[in-house]
């Protein structure tokens, strides 16, 4: 199955069942779905600030066998800085998190599924999916 890896705004749709997450099941049938090691940090911190209990603890950690977690290696570590030289130099900023996790995806050769894709926008190779500003379509930089 193909892989896809999913940005850490649509993964906390689905965990928490929001009804954002609907417009993207069709993009996740068939697929492999993955999961940066950053989005995993992400959510960690997530439980953390909200002081979750230990039960929710264990549900967030159950949920997330359900991903592929893709780690850091070298390559990730090359994408990451010429994500972050290529948006600066078009003097578009973006977050350590978000080029950690459009890395992954170029690493993997897999497209980003995710909410937010004007923190994407412009980024070399990328494939982009989102159901918010192109209406569900592909974009490919």
């Amino acid at each position: 199955m193909p892989l896809a890896v999913l940005d850490t705004d649509v993964c906390s749709f689905l965990f928490k069942r929001d009804s954002r997450a609907e417009a993207y099941r069709p993009h996740l049938e068939g697929k492999t779905l993955c999961l940066s090691f950053q989005t995993v940090a992400e959510l960690y911190q997530w439980a953390e600030v909200r002081n979750w209990g230990q039960a929710r603890r264990t549900r967030l950690e159950e949920w997330l066998r359900n991903f592929v977690v893709l780690p850091y290696d070298d390559s990730v570590c090359r994408y990451w800085a010429r994500i972050r030289a290529e948006r600066q130099r078009k003097g578009h900023q973006i977050s350590a998190e978000d080029a950690w996790i459009a890395a992954c995806a170029l690493r993997y050769d897999c497209p980003l599924i995710s909410h937010n894709a004007s923190d994407y926008a412009d980024i070399t190779d990328l494939v982009l999916i989102t159901e918010v500003e192109q209406g569900g379509n592909e974009i490919r930089h």
